[in-house]
């Protein structure tokens, strides 16, 4: 009987792994309205980014233009560019080694200010001795027909690059996390005036931790910050730690409640993506073992909603006009996923986007699938979901949302 009893749950086991490993190959393309943007596969003599340098880290979408911040190779510079849904095609690029020479990533989320200008952080090239240089804040004008002009504003924190950053709702202030050191900054749009405060900047102590788990900032700065209603702006810290600064009165707060985790693996937590619902909840995505959470600004209180797939990294999070929350989860040595959460049906996952890219030189059309997604964005209406890759060759995919 006890043979019997360890070989059905031999099969159930087996069973449940094979569906778990063939999900890894499964392709989602929506029935509506979707399509890939090519943006650097180099088949014709159009506007095309080259190979290496165009894996998107900063992506937002203003009306009907999608504007993304690139990283490249170490040694190589990132781009600023611009596509349009409407034209399906992308429209205007900047190269940044013609603005602000050795810089490599264009790491943080854009943010957006009073007056429609974006605003993004850099990380730097490292010099022939293997030090990194400093990385800039820069704002990013887009006009109606899609040109991009950057202006340089400087390095907030001297020396160092900027991993994240995000804007006041009345978009006068620019709050950021410095890079490798995790210094946090804000900045004065208007009168251009910094300030950066030691106060979240990994201890001794921590860092010795993440050392054990061979972890670099780039795996335990806050990679996102986002604002509440009331003004605070949130994101981790340390060991699993969550924490708001008060800009009034230029304070820190870690929460009592950390990120999720699980058992022994306290180190690995990193907020990677926010987005903010219509009731004002704070949904989260973490790095470690790739949890969906939602943080309560009003109580500190942090549930976890578990894992949409088994693996690490949730990357990005947006809402769309049906209600939903999408995100991209997942990543190497595996396959990334899209999924959506609502409250009601709990997580969805529909597997790795496969859409449908025409283009000249591809006017057959090939099917493009995404298999490791960096960000997501979506347009101010929630109509359209945009989903950024990050590989050597990187493409836009674009689907329409149900209403």
């Amino acid at each position: 009987m006890k043979k019997i009893a360890i070989i059905l749950l031999t099969i159930v086991l087996f069973g449940g792994w094979t569906q778990l490993l063939n999900a890894q190959y499964t392709f989602w393309e929506p029935e509506g309205e979707s399509f890939a943007i090519e943006v650097s596969l180099e088949n014709t003599d159009l506007m095309r980014l080259p190979i290496y340098r165009n894996a998107v880290q900063s992506l937002i979408v203003t009306g009907d233009h999608i504007v993304a911040g690139t990283t490249a190779d170490e040694g190589l510079a990132p781009f600023v560019y611009v596509a349009s849904i409407s034209q399906r095609e992308m429209i205007s690029y900047s190269d940044l080694e013609e603005t602000i020479p050795g810089q490599r990533s264009i790491q943080s989320d854009f943010c957006q200010g009073t007056d429609g200008t974006l605003y993004a952080g850099t990380i730097a090239n490292k010099d022939n001795y293997g030090k990194r240089g400093a990385g800039h804040l820069i704002a990013v004008d887009v006009d109606r027909d899609g040109a991009i002009a950057i202006q340089d504003l400087g390095s907030p924190v001297p020396g160092e690059g900027i991993f994240a950053l995000t804007c006041d709702a009345a978009g006068s202030t620019i709050f950021g996390i410095s890079y490798p050191t995790g210094k946090f900054f804000t900045y004065d749009i208007a009168s251009g005036e910094e300030e950066v405060f030691d106060d979240i900047v990994p201890t001794d102590s921590e860092r010795r931790d993440f050392r054990h788990y061979v972890q670099t900032p780039d795996m335990y700065l806050s990679r996102a910050l986002v604002e509440n209603e009331r003004g605070m702006i949130y994101g981790s810290s340390g060991l699993n730690n969550i924490f708001y600064f008060n800009p009034e009165e230029k304070s820190f707060t870690i929460l009592d409640e950390t990120l999720p985790e699980v058992w022994g693996r306290t180190s690995l937590g990193q907020v990677q993506a926010w987005a903010t619902s219509e009731d004002g909840l704070l949904y989260g995505g973490n790095r470690g073992d790739g949890e969906l959470f939602i943080l309560n600004p009003e109580t500190g209180s942090v549930k976890n909603l578990g894992k949409p797939v088994l693996m690490h990294q949730l990357r990005g999070l947006a809402f769309g006009r049906d209600g939903k929350l999408y995100g991209v989860a997942g990543g190497p040595p595996g396959y990334g996923h899209l999924f959506s959460y609502d409250e009601e049906k709990g997580f969805h996952i529909y597997g790795n986007p496969q859409f449908t890219m025409v283009a000249p030189g591809i006017e057959q059309g090939i099917d493009w699938r995404a298999f490791n997604m960096s960000r997501l964005a979506s347009s101010p209406d929630g109509k359209y979901i945009v989903i950024g890759e990050d590989e050597s060759l990187s493409q836009l995919l674009i689907f329409a949302v149900a209403e």
